[in-house]
């Protein structure tokens, strides 16, 4: 089992920056991929960032060119630096892993951390 932790939420103008913080404890040797998702009120859980332990990196076309994921793997914890937001940002993001069971692969998920950008 891999446990999240999320910090770095809260409420922001239009134009503002925010940094997200997931750090990850227990199984995180098998961790093959961390991200982030959000999901807005009325609206599918979506992707947002993902890089895998080979730094390999992908990101939602709505946030290319705003947002950053890096990841220490020293620390277990991934980062999403997110510039320029914008009113459509809103919502609850969400810390994602998956790992690999040797058989299957798991996903984890954090508590959601709330992002608010104000007009």
């Amino acid at each position: 089992q891999v446990q999240l932790v999320e910090s770095g939420g809260g409420l922001v103008q239009t134009g503002g920056s925010l940094r997200l913080s997931c750090a990850a404890s227990g199984r995180t040797y098998a961790i093959i991929a961390m991200g982030w998702y959000r999901q807005a009120p009325g609206n599918q859980r979506e992707l947002v960032a993902g890089i895998t332990t080979h730094g390999d990196i992908d990101y939602a076309d709505s946030v290319k060119g705003r947002f950053t994921i890096s990841r220490d793997s020293a620390k277990n914890t991934v980062y999403l630096q997110m510039n320029g937001l914008k009113p459509e940002d809103t919502a609850v993001y969400y810390c994602h892993t998956k790992t690999n069971g040797g058989l299957q692969l798991y996903d984890h998920w954090g508590q959601g951390t709330q992002v608010t950008v104000s007009t």
